[in-house]
C-alpha cells in the first residue's frame, strides 16, 4: 500500500485565543491559491488515488477537496477523526484497516500529527521520534507492506510545497 501524507494548506489566522473555533478555521485566500497550485503539481505526479482521507477540520477538508477537484478524481474524499490534530497512531491504524485493499491513499492532516505518523511508520510507534518538517502543503510517499504496528514502512519521497508548485509550472 502506498500512503501519501499531506499537510493542509495555509489557514486563516486564529481569531479566538482560546482556539474554540479552530476546527472551523478555513484556508486563507493565500492558502486557497497556493493549495490549488500544489494540487496542480500533485496532478503532474499522476498518482491514481483510490481514496482521499481528511481530518474533519475545515482547512484539511478544503485541502483534500481542492486536490480531488484538480485531479478530476473519481476517488471520494472521506473524513476520519484520527487525522485530527489530537488523533493517535493506533486509532489511525484501526481506521486505515478499512482501506487495506486500496493501493494509493492520500491522508490530509496536521502537524505535529503527520510527523509523528510518518515516524511511527518508519521507526515504530515505541521508537524515539524521527524529526520531519511538514510545511503547509508538503506531501510525502510512504510504502507499507502491512498496517500491522510492527511492520516498517519505506519513505519513497518527500516534496515541499515549493517543489510541488514548481511541478505545476
Amino acid at each position: 500500500m502506498n500512503l501519501y501524507l499531506m499537510r493542509h494548506g495555509i489557514a486563516a489566522e486564529k481569531n479566538n485565543p482560546s482556539g474554540a473555533h479552530d476546527a472551523r478555521r478555513p484556508l486563507s485566500p493565500k492558502g486557497l491559491k497556493r493549495t490549488r497550485q500544489i494540487a496542480q503539481g500533485v496532478c503532474r505526479l499522476e498518482i491514481p488515488f483510490d481514496v482521499l482521507l481528511s481530518s474533519p477540520l475545515a482547512r484539511a477538508r478544503q485541502t483534500a477537496d481542492i486536490v480531488s477537484d484538480e485531479l478530476g478524481a473519481d476517488a471520494p474524499v472521506e473524513e476520519i477523526a484520527s487525522l485530527a490534530p489530537d488523533g493517535n497512531f493506533d486509532r489511525l491504524l484501526a481506521d486505515l484497516a478499512r482501506y487495506q485493499d486500496h493501493k494509493h491513499l492520500l491522508l490530509v492532516g496536521h502537524e505535529p500529527s503527520l510527523s509523528r505518523t510518518l515516524s511511527a511508520f518508519l521507526a515504530g510507534a515505541a521508537s524515539p521520534r524521527l524529526a520531519f518538517e511538514f510545511k503547509k502543503g508538503a506531501l510525502c510517499r510512504l510504502d507499507v507492506a502491512s498496517l500491522a504496528p510492527l511492520e516498517r514502512g519505506r519513505l519513497r519521497w518527500f516534496l515541499t510545497p515549493k517543489q510541488l508548485r514548481r511541478l505545476a509550472g
